[in-house]
């Protein structure tokens, strides 16, 4: 490596987990981001009357997370995938301002779902390097992130996200061409369900911010069941077990089965419409389009990572339904870390704090010469 690039290197990567729920952001080489908040921006719904030394039109995450009714919050991204490029690009600047660092100063690490188009990371390179001035750019998958954070090279990352579910299999440090697999279901898809059995109940929530309520119910409440969840069969179980919950506003809700039918859309999608095969349907699915001879070092080597797979007892019901489908030979081992949550940010910084890491940098030097096709030539 020349003595330019040792200078590129010079200063701390910031590594940036870029959820379609939840941003963690960070310096290389930390244990844990610096920076972890809903990946949303407000608006204000009502015109000022008054003069206030706040003049802001626009709140980043925590911003606006005191008055959220203030503020029509959006997300600008859904499924993995930018949706509003303007508001995304607002929310990477603030990030750089928060930690009190320079865009231009620092190499950025930026995770990124598996089958990414092409044509996002490239949109996603014009904001770094020619809008923010960014050195050097590096994207990796948030499967492949999360086992790195497990101090592994062989595994089968399963990734279940706000937006996105994935898994990849992994050996050696190899992705299996082919056998890796997405589906466009999540924690998000979880809250807007949960969101319409609670109106069926009678409780309605309208709004962005009621939708953000719902969120953090179930966040505390939810819980996957450990086998199908039929409502006929836990009708009788569930007699004189309902949950109250305590709304900001001091009224009282209460749940009858409604936060135990919402995670089932992750092992039955059709509950909702969708015909993709549920979660273990799915791993199964990626695990047998491996070769024979892999199929059991994978089997023996199953993580779960993301925010969803934090949901109570997702782990449980994932690992005795995979157990059901695979091979009765077959010896299973599910790893559910504590902090799965943040596995993909931990991955990224534990990568980028590599030395030999330093070569696969693309620095902005070489976007100005080959331009966004640079990142088809090197990924």
């Amino acid at each position: 490596m020349d003595a330019g690039i040792e200078t590129l290197f010079s200063k701390q990567p910031i590594v940036i987990d870029n959820g379609s729920g939840i941003m963690k952001a960070g310096f290389s080489g930390d244990e844990r981001p610096k920076m972890i908040f809903n990946n949303y921006v407000g608006r204000t719904k009502y015109s000022k009357q008054m003069l206030t030394t706040n003049d802001l039109d626009l709140y980043i995450g925590p911003e606006c997370e005191k008055n959220k009714g203030l503020y029509k919050l959006t997300y600008p991204m859904t499924h993995g995938n930018v949706t509003n490029w303007d508001d995304m690009e607002k929310i990477w600047g603030y990030i750089f301002k928060e930690m009190k660092v320079s865009a231009s100063q620092h190499p950025v690490l930026l995770s990124e779902p598996i089958e990414n188009p092409m044509v996002n990371r490239e949109k996603t390179a014009e904001a770094f390097f020619e809008g923010m001035g960014t050195p050097a750019l590096y994207f990796q998958t948030q499967p492949i992130l999360s086992l790195y954070a497990q101090g592994k090279t062989t595994g089968f990352v399963l990734d279940c996200g706000d937006g996105v579910t994935q898994c990849v299999p992994i050996v050696e440090g190899f992705a299996i061409t082919g056998a890796y697999s997405r589906i466009d279901l999540g924690g998000r898809d979880i809250t807007e369900y949960f969101m319409l059995l609670l109106k069926r109940a009678g409780y309605n929530f309208h709004t962005s911010a009621e939708f953000q309520i719902v969120r953090q119910i179930k966040e505390k409440i939810c819980t996957a069941t450990t086998s199908p969840f039929k409502e006929d069969e836990y009708k009788d179980h569930l007699k004189g077990t309902n949950i109250e919950y305590f709304l900001p506003d001091g009224s009282i809700l209460n749940l009858k089965n409604e936060h135990m039918e919402a995670p089932e859309i992750l092992f039955t999608p059709q509950k909702i419409g969708l015909e993709y095969p549920g979660i273990p349907e799915m791993l199964i699915n990626c695990v047998m389009k491996c070769d024979i001879d892999l199929r059991n070092t994978i089997f023996s080597n199953l993580i779960v990572s993301g925010g969803t797979s934090a949901l109570k007892k997702f782990a449980e019901r994932l690992h005795k339904s995979i157990t059901k489908l695979s091979p009765k030979d077959v010896k299973i081992k599910l790893v559910a870390p504590k902090n799965r949550d943040i596995s993909t940010w931990v991955g990224g910084s534990t990568l980028s704090s590599l030395k030999a890491f330093n070569d696969l940098w693309v620095t902005k030097e070489e976007y100005k010469e080959k331009g966004p096709n640079v990142f088809r030539e090197y990924m």
